[in-house]
Formats: C-alpha cells, structure tokens, sequence
C-alpha cells in the first residue's frame, strides 16, 4: 500500500510540473502577451545559471510578463557526439524541478533532432522565438550560437529584435575565485572528488536523484542489500565507490554507494548508482532517493570473485561508518 501510495504522490508531482513543462512547439498555446526568454543547456542549475534565472524573472516582472527557459532534449551536443558527449549532472526531471522551483514560469523544451539541426538560424528565430513563444525580451550571452552549422550569433538575433519589437540583453556572468563558474568545472571538480568546490559552484551538494528500481538481489545474497538507481545515461560525472547520504522522504540517511558498471559481474553497459544504506531494513522499492556525495573512499575495481568483493565491499561499509562516526 505504502509503495502504491507513493507512486500515486510522484505521478501528482510530476502532473503539478507538468503544468509549467512544455514539450514541443506544438504544444505551445497561442499567447497574446508574450514572454521573456532566456535559452541555454543550464546542466546542473549552478550559481551562474541562477544569476542568469534571477536577471530573467527580474525583467519579467519587469514587463509584467511570463519567464520562459527554453531547453534542448537531448542536449545539441550528446546529438553530434552521442557517448563522448560529457557526463550530465542532472537529469531531465531534475533540471525541470530546479528551474521551476528558482520561479520560473515555464520550462519549454525541444526536441533537438535532424529537423531542428537544420532549421536555419532565421528559420528558428522566426518559427520559434517570434511565431511560436511571441518573445517579448531574448536573455542570452553574447556568445550564443544557434541554428544550423551554428550561424545564428547575438548579433543577427540584435538585428530581428530591433525588426519585430523585441529586445535581446546579454547574459550576467557569475565567477568563484576570479573564475567564470560553469558546468564544465563543476564536472571536472565532481570527477576529482572534490565535493567542497562543487558545492560552492553549484550552490548546493552534488546530489542525484532517482527512483529504486529491482535489481539481481546480489547485494543482499552477500548480506549488502542495495537501493538501485538507473542514471539512464551513457557516462556518469563520477565513477567509484562513495560515502553518502541519502535524503528519502525527508530523512537524511548514511550510506555507501557505488557508481559503476559492475566490472566483476559484467551486466552493464551503462553505469548504475548502488547504494547500501547503514543500519537501515526497510522496503524502498519504487521510492524516489536523493544521493548526495560526501567523500570517495575507492575506484571501482575488477575481482576475480564475488568472494573477493563482497569482502572489499565489507571494507567500505566499515570506511563510511568510520566518516559517519567523525561527524
């Protein structure tokens, strides 16, 4: 029933979001006011996205008009480079939660495919910005590329707005000890296990958020039952074995955790977050878990046995007790 019950909550959740989630042009609804817009990846929502956010509702509230952050699903460049592309730190349905709870009012999201891909920059500025979001103000760095081979820059969008009655301002940049903060050094902190820095840029712990899925039960045939954690992607931004904290339903729990492919078992293709809870027996299957990283305590390695693993695993359990005991 418990489970039941919370799944009912999680499809309310994401139905309440879903009101400010807007997948597609053609579910765009004719709007007679407008809007402001600002258009970007926003991987992570780190402190210099929410300086970009705050400049955005500000000028909505401004122009008593809507705040709209446009998206790409998958982001343009996992399309061109598919598994190279660099790891997320979020997923779709977190970034949207973020977003949506920073005070926008919209989330609209494209679908970057060949159609898009080859959308002339007038083309996009015409059916998507003018026709389809009947944009109002344009938020964007001065740096910003778009539209096929990338030949849409700040200028020609200037040049449109000053056209069609709408203005284009450049984005504020944020920098953290006299460095632009990005997503991009914020993954490169998170893959040294630096979790300070990484806190600091993103404004908050890296976490990722998921649902517990079923696994093998290998874990608790070896007395280390594990709540399981698909990332549905092709990388993860870390990789290794953890000590955590595991925030479910309000409670912050201790806990070690794995990211992985699970070399020794050879199932996987694409990573897994595995995470053994201390001192904790309950049924969380089809439960939503926030992971948030506190320390790395190993690589992930290849045993020769399951033996030999379980025995390493009983060693990180004991490592993550020692840190939670220091505490």
């Amino acid at each position: 029933v418990g489970i039941i019950l919370f799944r009912f909550l999680n499809r309310w959740r994401v139905t309440k979001y879903n009101k400010k989630f807007i997948r597609g042009l053609h579910n765009l609804k004719p709007a007679r006011t407008g809007c402001v817009a600002t258009i970007g990846s926003f991987d992570g929502v780190h402190l210099g996205h929410r300086a970009i956010l705050k400049q955005l509702i500000d000028k909505a509230s401004e122009l008593r008009l809507p705040s709209v952050v446009m998206i790409f699903e998958p982001q343009p460049r996992e399309f061109f480079t598919g598994e190279q592309a660099p790891a997320r730190l979020m997923r779709l349905r977190e970034k949207v939660e973020e977003l949506i709870e920073v005070g926008v009012d919209k989330v609209f999201c494209l679908q970057f495919n060949r159609s898009l891909r080859s959308l002339s920059a007038t083309d996009f500025i015409e059916q998507v910005l003018i026709s389809g979001l009947k944009i109002r103000c344009l938020v964007v760095g001065d740096d910003f590329k778009f539209g096929h081979d990338r030949s849409g820059n700040y200028q020609l969008l200037k040049k449109f707005g000053c056209e069609n009655n709408f203005d284009v301002i450049d984005t504020c940049t944020l920098e953290y000890q006299d460095k632009r903060i990005s997503s991009t050094w914020i993954r490169s902190a998170i893959n040294v296990s630096d979790f300070t820095l990484a806190k600091c840029l993103l404004g908050k712990p890296f976490r990722i958020t998921g649902c517990v899925i079923y696994g093998q039960r290998l874990g608790r045939e070896i007395g280390v039952p594990t709540a399981n954690v698909q990332l549905k992607r092709y990388s993860a931004p870390l990789s290794g074995v953890f000590v955590v904290e595991v925030i479910i339903n309000g409670r912050f729990l201790p806990g070690v955790a794995n990211v992985g492919i699970r070399p020794t078992i050879g199932d996987l293709v694409k990573p897994v977050l595995e995470v053994h809870l201390l001192d904790f027996n309950e049924d969380i299957y089809g439960q939503r878990i926030h992971v948030e990283f506190k320390s790395k305590i190993r690589g992930e390695k290849n045993f020769s046995s399951v033996d030999l693993m379980a025995k390493q695993i009983h060693s990180d359990i004991q490592s993550a007790t020692k840190y939670f005991s220091k505490k």
